[in-house]
């Protein structure tokens, strides 16, 4: 007896969500379809024309735009942004520079600060207890 093995596949939500893009704007027959693990990457490897001015221009999805505006996806949230942003409308926000969006990076780089700090800490706890004669 020989046994198929069938080709993972996963939801176009799930697609479009590991290559960073918004699912709403992607091509009707993506978001009908389902992708396998193998046409994903490809889309990956050499991603077609409409996946690249997606990347390029957007809309994108509020992790990439979190991301592209250097805070968190809940201070976007705080700052009133709920919807997909394309790449233009990313720039005009961080050239307007509005006051939640300064508060928003600033809690981000504490943050940032704050999870180095435990990382060194706990390297150091470890390196202690390895250092530590055992007996």
């Amino acid at each position: 007896m020989k046994s198929h093995q069938t080709a993972q596949t996963m939801k176009p939500a799930t697609a479009a969500k590991k290559l960073g893009v918004y699912l709403e704007a992607t091509p009707a027959e993506f978001q009908e379809g389902v992708v396998s693990r193998s046409e994903l990457a490809a889309l990956q490897a050499d991603p077609p024309e409409w996946l690249r001015e997606l990347r390029r221009t957007g809309p994108h999805p509020r992790p990439v735009v979190a991301a592209k505006l250097g805070v968190s996806i809940s201070g976007l949230a705080r700052g009133g942004v709920t919807e997909a942003l394309t790449t233009e409308q990313i720039d005009a926000l961080k050239a307007e520079n509005p006051e939640w969006l300064q508060k928003e990076r600033a809690t981000q780089a504490e943050v940032r600060k704050e999870t180095v700090r435990v990382k060194q800490k706990h390297a150091e706890q470890a390196q202690r207890a390895q250092q530590q004669p055992r007996g």
